[in-house]
C-alpha cells in the first residue's frame, strides 16, 4: 500500500515539473548562471543543427547503395547463333545431343567443342537426369561423365532462373572431385562447355592462396562449386559458404574418395545441403564395392543406373603391348621408344616418387624434354606443369599415381608404364590417359624381373590375355648422352642442388609424399593401393600380429 502511494506521488510530481517548464517563457533568465552549468550548455550546443545557407538548398542526395550480385544467367552471345549449323546426322545406335532438348546456349558450346555424339554413359544416364532423377554412374575416366553431369546442371540453371538475387557464397550446385587436379579440369571443363550459358563457377581446393579464393565466394555470383573435401569444410566453418541453396550435388570417383580416407568429410558435407528429398544426386565411381553401394543407397532416391565395364574402355580404344624387359635394359628401352616412334606426348608412370625423380635425370642428361609430376610438386607450379605439357611445350611427363586419374590432356599419343601398377584399377586408370573419348593410344607396359608377376591380376582384371613380347635387340642398345646435353645437365643439376659438391648420396627410399600410399602384396612399399581392407569410414584395417615363435632349447 505505502510503495503504490509513494510511485502516485512521484507520478504527480513529474507532472507538474513538467508543465511548469512548458508554461515558461523562452527568453533566457535573468540570473548568473553556474560556470558548470555554462561549460554544459555550450558543449550540447555543438551538436545541434546548424541552419541551411542558401548555397546548401540543394536536396540531398540519398547515399550510394553497394552494388548488388550480378543478375541470374540470362546468356545472349555478341552474334546469334544459329542451331541448324551444327548439323550432326542420325546414326544407328547413337544418341545424338540435338535429340536431348538442351537449351541453345549450351548446344553452341557443344558444338565448338566438336562433339556429336554421346558417350554410352552420357546416353544411358542424360535422358533421365534432364527430367531431374538422380543416377548412379560406373565408368572410368575417359568415358565422358564430367560432361554429363555438366550438361545436366546446366540445363537445370537456365530452365529454373531464380527470381531473387542470392547471397553471395550460397552455390547452385555442388560438385566434389578427391583431387586438386581434377577439381581443376572440372572447372575448365564447365568453362568451355559453358561458354555461352553465363553461368559462374568457381573452384576451391587445398594447397592454393586461401584468401584469393574467399575473394571470388565474395565478389561474384556462384552458380556452380567444385571443390574438394577438405577447403570446402574450411570455407564452410568459417562461414564463408553456404550449401543450403544446393540443388544438385554431384560426387565425382567415390571409390578414391573412400580409398583416401575423405569419407567422414563427405558426409559432413552431404548432411549440410537440403534433404535428398529436396535436391538432385549424381553419383559417380569406378568401381562400385560394397561400401560405395551403402553410400550411394544412403544418399540418392531412386537412381538410374547406367555401368560402363572397364574393359571398354582399356580394350577398344587402346593399343597395348607389353614388353619382357630386364630392370637393367628398360631406360635404354624408353630411349629408343620416345626417339623411334611417333610419341609426340607421353606420360611415363613410375610407382615410387624417388624412381621418378631418378628416371627425370636420366631423360634429362640425354635431351629429353620432360618434367616431373607427383604429390611432393607444389600445386602451384603442378598447374603451370599441366599447362605447358597441354600446350605441347612439355614432350614427356614423368609421373606417379597422383596424375593417374581426372587429368584430361588431348592428343596424348602413349603412356609408358615403367613400372607396372599391383592394383589392377590403376593400370585401366594409367592407360585411360590415352584413347579418350573414341580417340585410339597406345599402351606400352614394361615387365621387368619384378612387375610381370602383376600381370595375371591385370588380365583378369580387363577380361582379356595381354600379349607380352620381346623387344628388338637394337632397341635394348643405350648411345651415349650427347655431349651439349650432358654439359647443361650438369650446370642444371648444380643450380638445383646449391652448387654443394659435397652433398651426400640421394636417398634411395621413398619421400613423405610421393607415389607411396600402400604396402605392394608381399610386403614391399609402391605407388598402388593398399591391398588390407578397408572399414566404412576408409580408415584401414591392420591384420592382427603373428604368434610369437617358441624358445628352441640351447
Amino acid at each position: 500500500m505505502v510503495k503504490k502511494l509513494i510511485q502516485k506521488v512521484i507520478r504527480q510530481l513529474r507532472g507538474n515539473a513538467a508543465s511548469k517548464s512548458a508554461a515558461k517563457s523562452p527568453a533566457k533568465p535573468e540570473f548568473k548562471t553556474d560556470p558548470v552549468a555554462r561549460s554544459k550548455s555550450q558543449h550540447h550546443a555543438e551538436y545541434k543543427p546548424r541552419r541551411k545557407s542558401a548555397a546548401s538548398d540543394k536536396p540531398i542526395k540519398p547515399a550510394a547503395k553497394p552494388a548488388p550480385l550480378a543478375p541470374e544467367p540470362q546468356a545472349a552471345p555478341a552474334t546469334p547463333w544459329d542451331p541448324a549449323s551444327f548439323q550432326v546426322p542420325a546414326a544407328e545406335g547413337k544418341l545424338r545431343f540435338h535429340d536431348l532438348n538442351l537449351p541453345n546456349e549450351v548446344l553452341h558450346g557443344i558444338a565448338d567443342l566438336e562433339f556429336s555424339y554421346c558417350t554410352p554413359i552420357q546416353a544411358g544416364i542424360l535422358p533421365e537426369t534432364l527430367k531431374g532423377r538422380d543416377a548412379l554412374g560406373q565408368g572410368q575416366t575417359g568415358t565422358g561423365k564430367t560432361a554429363a553431369f555438366l550438361l545436366t546442371i546446366f540445363d537445370r540453371i537456365l530452365r529454373n532462373p531464380n527470381t531473387k538475387p542470392r547471397k553471395p557464397g550460397h552455390p547452385r550446385a555442388l560438385i566434389l572431385a578427391p583431387t586438386r587436379e581434377l577439381c581443376i579440369q572440372i572447372h575448365k571443363d564447365a568453362t568451355k562447355l559453358g561458354a555461352y550459358t553465363g553461368i559462374n563457377t568457381i573452384a576451391v581446393f587445398g594447397g592454393m592462396d586461401y584468401e584469393k579464393q574467399k575473394t571470388q565466394l565474395h565478389t561474384q555470383r556462384v552458380d556452380i562449386i567444385t571443390a574438394t573435401p577438405g577447403r570446402l569444410i574450411d570455407f564452410k566453418r568459417r562461414g564463408d559458404l553456404n550449401l543450403r541453396d544446393v540443388e544438385i550435388l554431384v560426387l565425382d570417383e567415390a571409390d578414391r574418395m573412400l580409398d583416401m580416407g575423405f569419407i567422414p568429410d563427405v558426409r559432413t558435407i552431404v548432411h549440410a545441403t537440403p534433404h535428398k528429398d529436396k535436391r538432385q544426386t549424381l553419383f559417380f565411381s569406378a568401381t562400385f564395392s560394397d561400401d560405395i553401394r551403402r553410400l550411394a543407397t544412403s544418399w540418392t532416391r531412386d537412381p538410374a543406373s547406367v555401368i560402363i565395364e572397364p574393359e571398354s574402355v582399356a580394350v577398344d580404344t587402346v593399343e597395348q603391348v607389353v614388353y619382357i624387359v630386364t630392370a637393367d635394359k628398360k631406360f635404354a628401352l624408353l630411349h629408343n621408344i620416345l626417339h623411334r616412334e611417333n610419341a609426340r606426348r607421353v606420360i611415363c608412370f613410375v610407382n615410387r616418387r624417388d624412381n621418378a625423380e631418378r628416371l627425370l635425370d636420366r631423360l634429362r642428361l640425354y635431351g629429353v624434354n620432360c618434367a616431373l609430376l607427383s604429390g611432393a610438386v607444389p600445386q602451384e607450379k603442378r598447374v603451370k606443369t599441366l599447362e605447358r605439357f597441354r600446350s605441347g611445350e612439355i614432350h614427356v611427363m614423368v609421373a606417379t599415381d597422383v596424375a593417374g586419374r581426372g587429368i584430361h590432356v588431348d592428343d596424348i599419343t602413349h603412356v609408358v608404364n615403367y613400372n607396372l601398377p599391383d592394383d589392377p584399377e590403376d593400370y585401366v586408370h594409367r592407360i585411360g590417359r590415352t584413347g579418350r573419348a573414341g580417340h585410339s593410344g597406345i599402351s606400352i607396359s614394361f615387365a621387368d624381373e619384378e612387375d610381370s608377376f602383376y600381370i595375371p591380376d591385370i588380365e583378369e582384371f580387363i577380361g582379356r590375355p595381354l600379349v607380352c613380347t620381346h623387344p628388338e635387340d637394337a632397341w635394348l642398345e643405350l648411345p651415349a648422352p650427347p655431349e651439349g646435353a650432358a654439359r647443361e645437365h650438369a650446370r642444371s643439376s648444380s643450380r638445383r642442388h646449391g652448387g654443394d659438391r659435397n652433398r651426400g648420396p640421394r636417398s634411395s627410399g621413398p619421400r613423405n609424399g610421393g607415389g607411396q600410399r600402400g604396402p605392394r602384396r608381399d610386403g614391399r612399399r609402391s605407388g598402388g593401393h593398399s591391398h588390407r581392407p578397408r572399414t566404412f569410414d576408409g580408415s584401414t584395417q591392420h591384420p592382427p600380429a603373428p604368434p610369437k615363435a617358441p624358445d628352441l632349447p640351447a
